[in-house]
């Protein structure tokens, strides 16, 4: 138990720290609004502040072991990507280019010239010399769409076959 004096002692220690309390909060409030006047002043905003401390952030992450071998690990990760790719593009570009040369598609390419050539004929059409794959098939799709109603069904037969 404490007496009166303690007791009167005490209330008077609270009621200064109190004061001093309200006194330095009051302290602080004005420094920090100068603190805000003075940046003013200079030129400073807050996106200026978080700026200069992202990139300062920024930095000292890069700066680090743990980034500078993550970074390493993935680049290298990369690289080796890049060349798989490229192998495998290399190998696709090969096989369409074997595929390309191999008899099944050359017969292939044969019927298919035969076939229009036919068509063209039978359609009417006055170039008999052949000419590329390509030409074939464009002056084919020509003459056919010139055609009349009733060729044009036999002719999507024979093309079929």
């Amino acid at each position: 138990m404490l007496s009166e004096e303690e007791k009167e002692e005490l209330k008077a220690e609270l009621v200064q720290l109190e004061d001093e309390i309200t006194t330095l909060r009051q302290v602080l409030s004005a420094k920090e609004r100068h603190l805000v006047e003075i940046k003013q002043k200079l030129g400073m905003n807050l996106m200026n502040e978080l700026k200069q401390n992202f990139s300062k952030s920024w930095h000292d992450m890069q700066t680090t072991t743990a980034y500078k071998k993550t970074h390493e690990t993935l680049s290298h990760a990369g690289q080796k990507a890049t060349a798989a790719f490229s192998n495998v593009g290399t190998a696709i570009s090969k096989k369409f280019g074997d595929m390309r040369n191999s008899p099944t598609f050359k017969s292939f390419e044969e019927r298919v010239e035969t076939t229009v050539t036919s068509l063209k004929t039978k359609v009417g059409g006055t170039n008999h010399g052949g000419g590329s794959f390509e030409e074939v098939l464009s002056s084919t799709a020509h003459a056919s769409a010139q055609s009349s109603g009733g060729e044009t069904p036999r002719a999507e037969e024979e093309l079929q076959c």
